[in-house]
């Protein structure tokens, strides 16, 4: 008993030893919940800081779109509300109505937070560090490949389904699974 004490201890040393520093973060989900960021860790996460009265706001079409065609395949997207432009709505039940109603969105959101600034979220920060380069607006993407290995930096106005995008993703995902017989 005592062996088995100390293997699961070891065990669980080397589970948290797995989680980057970057996605060791656990945030607030929107509609309640958590979003445990190291979940992700294995696979090509794609963050996104997003606003419901945004001209950029169409992207969530792209992101959900993203999420579907790919999820399966280990492609993850979590949003992350913010305020920080001023176009953003007041509570977080409303950005998920909002969300729902208009894009369909099935994919993590957080809880709204700061993304930039002395006020953002460690999380941002983090990103921010890794790329040096801080969202100027909103629906700034930040692309984190298998094991945080990479940190990519992608603009407001780069769509989320881009071809570069996708390109920089697509060899960290699972095969696709031929349903013809």
């Amino acid at each position: 008993m005592k062996r088995l004490g100390i293997l699961l201890m070891f065990c669980g040393q080397a589970a948290m030893a797995a989680c980057p520093a970057l996605l060791n973060y656990t945030v607030p989900g929107l509609m309640g919940g958590e979003i445990k960021l190291c979940d992700y860790a294995d696979r090509p996460l794609l963050v996104v800081n997003t606003a419901s009265h945004c001209g950029f706001t169409p992207q969530f079409k792209q992101l959900q779109a993203l999420y579907q065609d790919y999820g399966a395949r280990g492609l993850m997207v979590v949003g992350f509300p913010s305020n920080d432009f001023f176009q953003e709505l007041d509570s977080n039940s409303e950005i998920g109505a909002y969300c729902e109603a208009n894009y369909g969105v099935t994919f993590p959101m957080a809880s709204k937070g700061h993304v930039r600034g002395k006020d953002a979220q460690p999380f941002f920060k983090g990103l921010i560090q890794a790329t040096d380069d801080a969202p100027t607006w909103n629906f700034h993407k930040y692309l984190i490949l298998p094991g945080a290995s990479k940190v990519i930096s992608i603009g407001t106005r780069t769509k989320p389904d881009d071809p570069e995008v996708v390109k920089a993703f697509l060899p960290f995902l699972k095969p696709e699974v031929s349903t013809k017989n």
